[in-house]
C-alpha cells in the first residue's frame, strides 16, 4: 500500500512540474524576451522587457472598448516579468533626478500621456503592482499617435544630445522616455 502511495504522489509531483514548464515556456513564447543597451553623452542604459503581441486585440484604451490596458491602470511596460532599466551614472529623467541603479520601470497609461515610474522593488513577477512606497521617481511623457501599429511590444533605445532616449511603441501608441547626464 505504501508503495502505490509513494508512485501516485511521484507522478503527481511529475505531472505539476511538467505543467510548471509548459506555462512557463508558453508565456516565454507568447510574449519573448527583449533587451537594448546603448552608451551615449555620458551615460550607458541597459533594458530588460517582454514583448507581447497585439494579436487583434485592443490593448490600450477604455474598460468599455474592452482593452487589455485600460486608461488609468496599472501596466508593467510588458509581459511576464517586470520591465527593468539600468543606469551606470546619476541621470535626469525628463528633468527629474535619478541616481545610478537599477529600477522596475512601470506605467500608467492614459489617452494623451503616460505616466512613468521608476521603482527599487526588483525581480518580482511584473503582474503584481508595484509596491509605491519603494517608487523614486514619476514623469508624464506624452503619447504620439501617428497612424500606424506595432504589433508586438518593442522598446528601442537611441541617441540624444546628452543622453539615451527610452523609446516605447506598442498597438497605436508611442512615446519617449528622455534619460540625460547630468
Amino acid at each position: 500500500m505504501r508503495k502505490k502511495i509513494l508512485i501516485g504522489v511521484g507522478v503527481f509531483v511529475v505531472l505539476i512540474a511538467a505543467a510548471f514548464f509548459y506555462m512557463n515556456n508558453r508565456n516565454r513564447t507568447l510574449s519573448p524576451p527583449g533587451s537594448a543597451e546603448l552608451s551615449n553623452g555620458g551615460v550607458k542604459v541597459s533594458l530588460t522587457y517582454s514583448r507581447p503581441s497585439v494579436r487583434d486585440r485592443v490593448v490600450f484604451g477604455t474598460e468599455e472598448e474592452g482593452a487589455l490596458q485600460p486608461y488609468g491602470v496599472y501596466w508593467r511596460l510588458g509581459a511576464n516579468e517586470s520591465t527593468e532599466v539600468t543606469v551606470d551614472s546619476d541621470v535626469s529623467i525628463n528633468g527629474k533626478p535619478l541616481k545610478k541603479g537599477t529600477y522596475k520601470i512601470y506605467a500608467v497609461p492614459g489617452p494623451d500621456t503616460f505616466e512613468v515610474i521608476f521603482n527599487t522593488e526588483l525581480g518580482n513577477w511584473g503582474y503584481s503592482e508595484a509596491d509605491h512606497k519603494l517608487d523614486v521617481l514619476t514623469t508624464t511623457v506624452p503619447v504620439v499617435k501617428d497612424g500606424s501599429v506595432t504589433e508586438q511590444h518593442t522598446i528601442t533605445l537611441s541617441p540624444a544630445d546628452g543622453g539615451v532616449d527610452i523609446n516605447v511603441a506598442f498597438e497605436k501608441v508611442k512615446f519617449t522616455i528622455p534619460i540625460r547626464a547630468n
